[in-house]
């Protein structure tokens, strides 16, 4: 039997006891604080626990933000389940909330549940009073930069009020110092509260997650197709190593491609007329390069979706001459009437057959970056037995077809959860935040390079009993760089977040001990929330080990040396005079 959290506003049991997160929710009563937390580790528990404790001051409401609607839905059942309102009644307000009814909603209650936008929009047009709000939960803080809309309230928040209070929560803030950096200075932080997996206090609570690459060969009909683009990028490319544009060494990449257009501009800067149409051609080449990716690593399907949205870009002359050049107009026309031939299609089949015939019960999450190969995907899962497949993807609407209203959105996640479907495809769209706790399986379609959108694809499975994911690799494709890319970004992360942290000037300064109104039932008794903590940190503290001072006997250790005589004469000089 778990121990649980006991609070005046908190359902009784309904939190389980843990004391990283109990920790957490101490320190950011102390001040603004950006909260990191492996996924699946309750970031949202620690949420529930500071609202709980605020609601105990007579004033001030509360606001937490998350960037979906789904995500919105989802805080508000939690929420309503976890804490004990009786006269309060949480509401959310979102984009489909109509703007004239939205400012009697955010006076109805002292917990509102919204997206960023919506938050941001009512700010500035004075619907909303954020100054009126003691506490703001940012829910995947890592939004918080640029001009996203999160980073926007963020700084209106702190502008307009007099003590505010902030909690980002986050699994991946970043891999480099600046991105770390200009989140806290949007959210105006005081501290960062890091654990990670390998933390002793929460690994015992973390599902194992087994990861497996599995590479593909890519089929040589897509190789066929593919060639004539290689081959016109090559003559681009070469021609420009030339004139020296395109400097960087090896295979032709992004970076070497982007760091050619900057000289380019910068030749053009200088008066080098000639330079005009090496940013023509390297443009030619930068949508060469997406294009073969997209042949060579997703299939025909999602390069059809990319090249039908460069035929909607009538705008630019530069793209209506690439779309009627004879070589992409023949790609059309072959690509069009085949349907998806790409092996990673047959090894998602495999991996789907293979689950459910080991396990009825499994739920399986497939992403996929393009919607065409979404599509593609669900049609290939039609015909396997006890599959039962729906797609997850983001309301715009696009030249591969309509979205998902956020309505259906939500309806389609409870589908999932409640077993009517057992296979959810899904875009990037539900990478963030989706709690589907028996998930067991995940299969990344492609690797991504990012290691934010890598650790949130990971984190849908793995949630209450052990998953397994697996990444598609096509062989001899920027798959395989993509892959390395986000292990090596992810490594980065940490340490970038502790340098920061170690900059902060209050990171280590939390005051006296703000869990007075927490108590602790363990089994069976009550006690305080600071002595389960104690308890807790002393367990899975350091051991020190008794130094045994009896005495040793020491035995004198003769060491034989052979004497110099025996390697030169005496009195040798050089080897001239070796006798």
């Amino acid at each position: 039997m778990y121990s649980t959290i006991q609070h005046v506003n908190l359902v009784s049991d309904a939190v389980e006891a843990r004391a990283y997160q109990l920790d957490a929710v101490n320190e950011s009563l102390a001040g603004s604080m950006l909260l990191i937390l492996p996924t699946a580790a309750g970031k949202t528990a620690v949420a529930w626990m500071l609202i709980a404790e605020k609601l105990i001051e007579k004033e001030g409401k509360i606001l937490l933000i998350a960037p979906t609607v789904a995500l919105v839905n989802q805080h508000l059942k939690g929420i309503n389940k976890t804490l004990a309102l009786e006269k309060i009644k949480p509401v959310s307000i979102t984009g489909q909330n109509m703007v004239n009814k939205r400012e009697e909603m955010w006076l109805s209650s002292r917990i509102v549940v919204a997206t960023p936008q919506v938050v941001k929009n009512d700010i500035i047009n004075e619907i909303l009073r954020i100054e009126e709000y003691s506490l703001v939960i940012l829910d995947e803080a890592h939004h918080c930069t640029g001009e996203h809309a999160m980073a926007q309230v963020g700084r209106l928040y702190n502008s307009k009020s007099l003590n505010p209070l902030i909690l980002g929560m986050t699994a991946s803030p970043g891999s480099n110092i600046s991105q770390v950096e200009e989140i806290c200075k949007n959210l105006n932080l005081e501290r960062i509260h890091l654990r990670t997996p390998e933390d002793p206090m929460i690994s015992g609570y973390l599902s194992n997650l087994e990861v497996q690459e599995i590479k593909v060969n890519v089929p040589e009909e897509i190789l066929v197709l593919t060639n004539p683009l290689i081959l016109w990028q090559k003559g681009i490319v070469d021609r420009e190593r030339r004139l020296g544009i395109y400097i960087m060494p090896g295979e032709i990449n992004h970076i070497g491609l982007s760091n050619a257009m900057d000289r380019a501009k910068r030749a053009i800067n200088k008066g080098k007329k000639s330079a005009y149409s090496s940013i023509s051609q390297i443009g030619i080449a930068m949508r060469l390069h997406h294009l073969i990716n997209h042949m060579l690593c997703q299939g025909t399907a999602a390069s059809r979706e990319f090249l039908n949205r460069l035929e909607k870009e009538n705008s630019n002359k530069s793209v209506r001459n690439f779309m009627r050049d004879n070589r992409i107009q023949k790609l059309l026309v072959e690509i069009k009437k085949k349907n998806e031939i790409h092996s990673k299609v047959g090894a998602v089949r495999r991996l789907v057959r293979e689950r459910l015939r080991r396990n009825l019960d499994s739920k399986i999450i497939i992403f996929a970056s393009f919607r065409d190969t979404i599509t593609v995907l669900d049609e290939a899962m039609r015909d396997l037995k006890d599959a039962r497949a729906i797609q997850f993807i983001g309301q715009t609407n696009r030249s591969s077809g309509e979205g998902l209203k956020p309505k259906e959105q939500i309806k389609r996640l409870e589908e999932f959860r409640n077993g009517t479907a057992n296979v959810l495809i899904s875009t990037s769209v539900g990478e963030e935040g989706l709690d589907i706790p028996t998930a067991d399986l995940v299969i990344f379609y492609e690797p991504v390079s990012s290691e934010t959108r890598t650790i949130q694809r990971r984190g849908r499975t793995g949630r209450q009993r052990e998953g397994e994911i697996v990444v598609l690799i096509a062989e001899g494709t920027r798959d395989e760089n993509a892959r390395s890319a986000a292990l090596k970004r992810e490594r980065n992360m940490h340490k970038a977040v502790q340098r920061v942290k170690r900059r902060l000037s209050l990171s280590n300064h939390i005051g006296d001990n703000k869990l007075n109104n927490f108590k602790i039932k363990s089994e069976g008794k009550i006690i305080t929330a600071s002595e389960f903590l104690q308890r807790e940190k002393d367990s899975h503290g350091p051991t020190v080990v008794e130094f045994d001072e009896s005495k040793v006997k020491m035995e004198k250790e003769t060491i034989n040396r052979i004497k110099l005589e025996k390697f030169r004469s005496v009195g040798q000089r050089g080897l001239d005079e070796f006798d």
